[in-house]
């Protein structure tokens, strides 16, 4: 190393040393930096609508206390039109101040006046629920079973559905079973009997008024309750009206003929 390069070495430590003591900071370049404003997500989506109610009763038009179980103080019970309440369940209602939410109509105008009903043990619970509502619309029904989720043959209560409706014996029928398929097939056998196995409000209506459906058949492995319920209200408030529907439902009706001679 040669005498200048540590002379200037020997000044840049002094200048150091003199600095430090008088407190005065060397003066250095800062970048500025401003932090990243927080990650704050936008949810495009609108909220996801509140129910208005905590459980849904409303294919009963009875309750009891039983019903009532697991409601607490405040809850909202959604129940159609005209329920009635068992002295208890109507004093449980006051003292937890349960809200009865009622529900609003599904259909304007009910088309028939008497049901026949059946089901095998994989639609009984659903069968018992329809049953429900239908009694709420002041129908006339006529239950052909099953009375229990005991295994049974779905043909022999399909049938027994199909036959009351083929002699004229109720307006329309319907068949829950675990797809509805095979009650349908069943119910296609009896004379007369035009028989739609429907999953949802669309087909149901498009049975009654394009096909002259007179037999619905429910699968309760397809369809949630309520779901099935709306079901029911559309094909019982849909009818077969336009010339043109007429006019080919009753080619089915030949052909129903032809082959029963």
């Amino acid at each position: 190393m040669n005498r200048s390069s540590v002379s200037r070495e020997e000044i840049k430590r002094m200048v150091r040393r003199v600095l430090d003591a008088s407190g005065t900071a060397v003066v250095q370049t800062e970048v500025s930096y401003t932090p990243e404003p927080e990650h704050v997500l936008v949810n495009s989506l609108k909220p996801r609508q509140e129910r208005s109610f905590e459980r849904d009763e409303s294919s009963k038009s009875l309750l009891t206390e039983d019903d009532l179980r697991g409601l607490v103080e405040g809850d909202r019970l959604r129940v159609s039109p005209g329920t009635k309440f068992t002295p208890l369940a109507a004093d449980l209602i006051r003292e937890r101040g349960i809200e009865l939410v009622t529900k609003e109509p599904r259909t304007a105008k009910i088309l028939v006046r008497s049901v026949a009903l059946g089901a095998d043990h994989g639609g009984f619970e659903y069968k018992e629920k329809i049953k429900e509502h239908l009694s709420g619309l002041g129908l006339a029904i006529r239950d052909f079973g099953t009375n229990s989720k005991e295994a049974v043959d779905y043909p022999d209560h399909a049938g027994a559905v199909a036959e009351a409706v083929s002699r004229g014996r109720a307006d329309v029928g319907i068949i829950v079973d675990g797809a509805g398929i095979g009650s349908a097939m069943t119910a296609n056998k009896y004379p007369g009997v035009r028989a739609a196995a429907c999953y949802s409000t669309t087909l149901a209506a498009n049975s009654r008024e394009h096909n002259g459906a007179n037999v619905l058949t429910l699968g309760s492995g397809q369809n949630t309750l309520e779901q099935a319920l709306s079901i029911v209200d559309t094909f019982l408030s849909t009818e077969l009206s336009e010339e043109r529907h007429k006019r080919r439902v009753a080619k089915i009706a030949d052909i129903d003929r032809q082959y029963r001679r």
